[in-house]
């Protein structure tokens, strides 16, 4: 699951923040496999979508994490949760999606599925 300022995200849900205040992001993970998954890092990238197939990922000028961007997880345990919080500073207005990503150490130890199945995220940042 992800939660953006606090709203569950799926696919059919826009967030509206304010731009200038800081919204939290809440990455939950559950591992439903037999075995312990991790370690890996997990890293949100956010971008933005001209609708003409051309992705825009220059935005440090406009998104900046408070924290880092990037959440290293030693392990997952079977049927356990994992959760990662960040938070987003949006310095202009426009929308705004988030790619995640896993990055894994080893090629033996698979993720599951699921989490490469992650809701896109859309996010609005309005004047304050």
């Amino acid at each position: 699951d992800i939660l953006v300022d606090g709203k569950l995200c799926d696919c059919d849900i826009v967030v509206d923040c304010k731009v200038g205040d800081p919204i939290p992001l809440e990455v939950k993970l559950t591992n439903w496999s037999k075995h312990s998954v991790g370690p890996f890092a997990l890293t949100v990238t956010p971008y933005q979508d001209y609708q003409n197939g051309v992705h825009n990922y220059e935005l440090q000028d406009a998104i900046t994490f408070v924290g880092s961007n990037t959440f290293y997880i030693d392990s997952v345990k079977p049927t356990k949760d994992s959760v990662y919080f960040g938070a987003l500073l949006f310095l202009y207005t426009g929308d705004f999606y988030l790619n995640i990503k896993f990055h894994e150490d080893n090629c033996s130890r698979e993720l599951p599925l699921s989490w490469f199945c992650l809701p896109s995220v859309h996010i609005r940042a309005m004047e304050p």
